[in-house]
């Protein structure tokens, strides 16, 4: 997944926002149902039942034209096992099937974080934006930023304990921390140096003491104590171990009481829901309320509001002489169409994009209202400037004899003028600047080894790409430089990799967890990491925001290796780094040539070049289970988990992964984790819809997913059993951050790996598959992959065409403005 590639297409119709209850945030709609082609892609191996025929969902029509499936005891011993008489070898066939019927549409998907971009919830977690397709798509369940009331270090702001620290409130605001420190030390460098800024230790002690005799404060007796000799750093050391320290950054203001108060008082003015005064008064400040008077359609900037219920709320506040060409409206209406743009992974949109999706929205004149926009620096214009003309080459045609009436070349097609935000400007600047800093910094060295060893040896940043399989080769580059004395550390995107690679806390962490300073080797003063090399894997899932934080987080001369698999799903968040470094040619590029082992890796393989190949399954690595309708997807799906799975294949319940398209559908993750959760684990789910034992996904930040148990539930919220840790869910995160997790979206479940896999494709979920998320989905499995198939014909027309529009950002052109691209 993450895009690097990437760009994959949307794995969700266009969510639909809106503000409201949690209730009414669940209400839907299911994704378009596309036209299913009679004949079938996949083989016909269909898991066994075992149980009897699940019921169809009355406002699904039964396929026609198919063959009933055989539901005889003898039938359910084996998964494998044809119940049709198809060949047995568990991978997607030819054959035709009669054409079924479309199902009927149901609730559409929300849209999230998932990259979601087309997600399944407007401003969604983990990235996952909403939905789990690759435009912008995020990997973690509808999350959105923490409450203003949690405190950052993981305790309330009434004074929850502070060791109960949550992942989202120490990464957010360590993200915050480093931000400014970031921008301090860019100013400090157009000021004036004062005098003594730049000491520290003995010599800075010794200048304040100075300075305090000076001004009278102090006598000079102290200035003739001798200090301690400093224990000098040897030129080669051992890495240093890895600790867990969380940080005690400053607890974020939440909303004055009064501010709220005044907030609600002008929505309820406006008939708009008292459900906003809070998210409206952490987004717009303590002048919030005088705010939202002037201008009503800054109710844009809270997540899942549209611009319909910002329009009437407007109209409640100023009466009907407001239209839809006031400045105002039209101005919030630009910021708002590039917010969703990012949750799709653009960081900038073309000029035109914009003005459509203006009179989209019936203002007047979308020209004029885009050049309001820009002259209020509500966002900011650019266009990458034209190669310069050489008149020396001209000079030499001429000499040269060329007949002057020859045609001249056509001129090369304007750059396009784009709009962005100014937080994803100046993220794609600040990280084109910092990798370019690394290549400047870095010193040449010879390192004798593979290919990657060598060229990260001679170079500051080195790409490395690979399959599942090609991951032991960055970490094999991390063990040769520990040993070399370099000062190493492993990054992954989430923990499920980390623990994947057998290595311990003190060789690799994740990305959150590094930037947040809950682990890793600790900051300097000026906020760089202690580190001679950084090798980050599963690179595609790197957001433009998180990999500026990254790299700027670097220090001069350090090394750094992206690594990552192109073909996956890009990031959740907006950008596409991986993608954009590989296509400027700015430092070498490792292809490893470590294939996939066994049937699956074969598969997975093919899926990438655009083939969908049989494969011989003889171990029922791969076995296609065909449906007929979203009803019998999840029937299959729950007898597959529950039952066969673990007898025939011996992977238990809890090591098997269901991943679908969508959130929202009769076969998204909400309908499969009600029934799985109802055969696997019955509850009343007595703590806000949860009980111990349940499997979830909980999002501590837009864009990353992290999967657990439920063990308890507390005053101060759920906690959860995540891999080898214990976490604490703040109370009023548990609604918008946690989801069941037995069946997670492609985007979510990037970066990590099961031993079984049940990938479940209904018939109104063609239309969210892409290459990028068969290849993602298909490649989460390590030993057993079940695909409950009901796609027909698109499954096979996604591997081979299904590539989505690319991604309008940035970051190339910078990089190759800032260095020249080099053949490699």
């Amino acid at each position: 997944m993450t895009e690097p590639s990437g760009e994959t297409a949307p794995e969700a119709v266009p969510p639909t926002d809106r503000p409201g209850t949690a209730a009414e945030r669940d209400a839907e709609e299911k994704p378009e149902t596309a036209g299913r082609p009679g004949a079938g892609d996949g083989a016909t191996t269909p898991e066994e039942p075992g149980t009897p025929e699940h019921p169809r969902a009355d406002d699904t029509p039964d396929t026609t034209g198919r063959p009933e499936t055989d539901e005889s005891p003898e039938a359910a011993e084996d998964p494998t096992t044809p119940e049709d008489g198809t060949p047995e070898n568990g991978t997607p066939d030819t054959g035709e099937r009669p054409e079924a019927e479309e199902p009927v549409a149901g609730d559409e998907a929300r849209t999230g974080a998932d990259g979601e971009t087309g997600a399944d919830r407007e401003s969604g977690a983990d990235g996952e934006t909403g939905t789990d397709r690759e435009s912008g798509a995020a990997d973690g369940p509808d999350a959105e930023e923490p409450h203003a009331g949690v405190a950052a270090d993981g305790g309330t702001a009434d004074g929850g304990s502070s060791k109960d620290l949550s992942d989202a409130q120490v990464e957010l605001a360590a993200q915050r921390e480093l931000r400014a420190k970031i921008a301090a030390r860019k100013a400090e460098k157009d000021g004036p140096l004062a005098s003594g800024a730049k000491l520290s230790g003995t010599a800075a002690d010794l200048l304040a003491a100075v300075r305090a005799v000076e001004g009278g404060a102090a006598s000079g007796s102290g200035l003739y104590e001798a200090p301690e000799p400093a224990t000098r750093r040897p030129a080669a050391e051992a890495a240093p171990e890895m600790t867990v320290r969380p940080p005690a950054p400053e607890r974020p203001a939440a909303p004055a009481p009064g501010t709220t108060a005044a907030v609600r008082e002008v929505l309820a003015e406006g008939g708009a829901p008292e459900a906003l005064a809070v998210p409206v008064a952490a987004a717009l400040g303590e002048g919030a309320a005088a705010v939202l008077r002037e201008d009503p359609w800054q109710l844009l900037t809270v997540a899942g509001v549209k611009p319909e219920q910002a329009d009437g709320f407007a109209r409640a506040l100023l009466g009907p002489a407001t239209g839809p060409g006031d400045p105002r409206r039209t101005v919030a209406l630009t910021v708002w169409l590039l917010e969703r743009a990012a949750l799709q992974g653009h960081t900038a949109l073309e000029i035109q994009a914009v003005r459509a999706g203006l009179a989209g929205h019936a203002v007047p004149d979308p020209e004029e209202a885009v050049e309001t926009a820009v002259s209020e620096a509500a966002v900011l214009v650019f266009q990458e400037e034209e190669p310069a003309q050489d008149p020396e080459a001209d000079e030499d045609a001429e000499a040269a004899g060329e007949d002057a009436a020859a045609p001249a070349a056509e001129p090369e097609p304007a750059a396009p003028v784009l709009l962005g935000l100014d937080r994803y400007a100046l993220a794609e600047e600040s990280l084109a600047d910092g990798l370019a800093r690394l290549v400047r910094t870095a010193t040449a060295d010879s390192w004798e080894g593979g290919e990657l060893e060598r060229a990260a040896g001679a170079h500051g940043l080195v790409l490395h790409a690979g399959g599942e399989a090609s991951r032991a080769e960055p970490v094999a580059l991390a063990a040769a430089a520990r040993a070399r004395g370099l000062r190493t550390l492993v990054a992954v995107h989430a923990d499920a990799g980390r623990r994947a690679l057998g290595t311990t806390g003190a060789d690799a962490v994740t990305v959150g967890a590094l930037l947040s300073g809950a682990a890793g080797p600790g900051r300097d003063e000026d906020g760089a990491f202690a580190l001679d090399l950084l090798v980050v894997l599963d690179a595609p899932q790197l957001d433009v925001e998180t990999g500026a934080m990254l790299v700027e987080s670097l220090p001069d001369g350090c090394r750094l290796v992206l690594s990552g698999d192109p073909e996956v799903l890009g990031a959740p968040g907006a950008g596409r780094v991986f993608t954009d470094v590989l296509a400027a040619r700015v430092c070498p590029r490792v292809a490893s040539r470590v294939p996939d082992p066994g049937p699956l890796g074969e598969l997975v393989s093919g899926i990438g070049v655009g083939e969908l190949n049989q494969v011989e399954a003889p171990g029922k690595e791969i076995v296609i289970v065909p449906v007929r309708d979203a009803g019998e997807a999840v029937h299959r799906t729950v007898q597959l988990v529950a039952d066969s799975v673990p007898r025939a294949i011996g992977v238990p319940s809890e090591q098997t992964q269901v991943i679908t398209v969508g959130h929202g559908g009769s076969a998204g993750t909400r309908a499969l984790n009600a029934a799985l959760k109802q055969r696997l684990n019955p509850g009343p789910g007595r703590f806000g819809g949860y009980d111990p034992g349940d499997r979830v996904a909980y999002a501590p930040v837009p864009g990353r997913t992290v999967t657990g148990t439920v063990l308890s539930a507390d005053p101060e919220g759920l906690r959860l059993r995540c891999g080898d840790d214990e976490l604490l869910v703040p109370r009023d995160r548990v609604e918008p951050a946690l989801r069941h997790g037995w069946a997670l979206t492609a985007h979510q479940a990037a970066g990590a790996r099961w031993p079984a896999v049940v990938v479940v494709l209904p018939g109104d979920a063609a239309g969210g598959l892409s290459r990028p998320w068969v290849y993602t989905a298909f490649g989460r499995a390590e030993r057993h992959l079940s695909v409950v198939h009901g796609v027909d014909q698109a499954l096979a027309r996604a591997v081979a065409e299904g590539v989505a529009p690319e991604r309008t950002t940035r970051l190339r052109p910078l990089l190759e403005g800032l260095l020249a691209p080099e053949e490699q």
